[in-house]
């Protein structure tokens, strides 16, 4: 099996800058199918544009555009494009640098599609310093990998405490249904008194729930903001905010920056 080394992956390389360590690049996918083969180091790949699928021994994932997988180093598995088009942007970790920060090497246990927004966002400014790369970006890469570190840990340690039932229901529903989510849509659809939820899911989602709701939306708009070709509305309307200038609030407050201005940095780069 073959195994690849640091900065090697599959596609055809676009952009690649290493901060003391940590490699950050960006790659459009070409083949149809990898070989199986496994990483010298542990790393991320977050879906850009396109339909990808990672597939290992024990399950396969489907990673549309916005998506962020998690894979260990000495996990086999393949991938596989689903679209015409595709591409990805990774996060590399030199096992040096982990070992000096005092990170284990399994960051996760095995290979996994990472939800929390927290880290979909702290990846938007890692993407955004990939394409800078300017004299601050060092010491900008390293702290926000440092950020993603401590919550994956705070995750693994909230995923091996023992969670009621309903709180996988909880994030699945957060995660992945298109209706307008509401207290009382929850409460319905998980039958559990709207108040017990208020609050109890800051104890499993280390947030508010409508912080997290909202943060969901966010999350949503990377890719889309790739896509030069959606207008701002448009990504308003797809990530669900009531209208563009909320959208723009929003997306002020978490980023420093309106989103003309995020996809200004991501046009000037490409």
């Amino acid at each position: 099996m073959k195994i690849l080394t640091k900065g090697e992956y599959y596609g055809n390389q676009n952009l690649e800058r290493s901060f003391n360590g940590v490699l950050l690049s960006q790659y459009s996918y070409s083949g149809d199918t990898t070989d199986w083969h496994y990483h010298e180091n542990p790393y991320f790949m977050y879906v850009l544009q396109g339909n990808m699928k990672d597939c290992n021994k024990k399950a396969k994932t489907l990673c549309p555009s916005g998506s962020l997988m998690f894979n260990n180093w000495q996990e086999p598995h393949y991938g596989s494009k689903h679209s015409t088009n595709a591409g990805g942007f990774h996060l590399e970790f030199e096992k040096s640098w982990l070992k000096k920060n005092g990170i284990t090497l399994n960051l996760l246990e095995g290979s996994q599609l990472i939800q929390n927004p927290q880290i979909h966002f702290l990846f938007a400014d890692l993407y955004r310093e990939l394409l800078r790369s300017d004299n601050y970006s060092e010491v900008s890469v390293e702290v926000l990998v440092l950020q993603i570190c401590k919550i994956l840990s705070d995750i693994k340690e909230i995923n091996t405490q023992e969670n009621p039932d309903w709180v996988a229901s909880l994030k699945e529903l957060l995660h992945y249904d298109t209706a307008r989510l509401s207290l009382d849509y929850l409460s319905n659809e998980l039958e559990i008194h709207p108040v017990h939820i208020s609050r109890a899911a800051p104890k499993y989602l280390s947030m508010s729930l409508g912080e997290y709701i909202r943060q969901q939306k966010l999350k949503k708009v990377l890719p889309l903001l790739v896509d030069t070709s959606i207008s701002l509305t448009e990504i308003a309307y797809q990530a669900g905010f009531s209208d563009q200038s909320h959208f723009n609030r929003v997306f002020n407050a978490y980023f420093k920056m309106n989103p003309n201005a995020y996809r200004k940095i991501i046009k000037k780069s490409s």
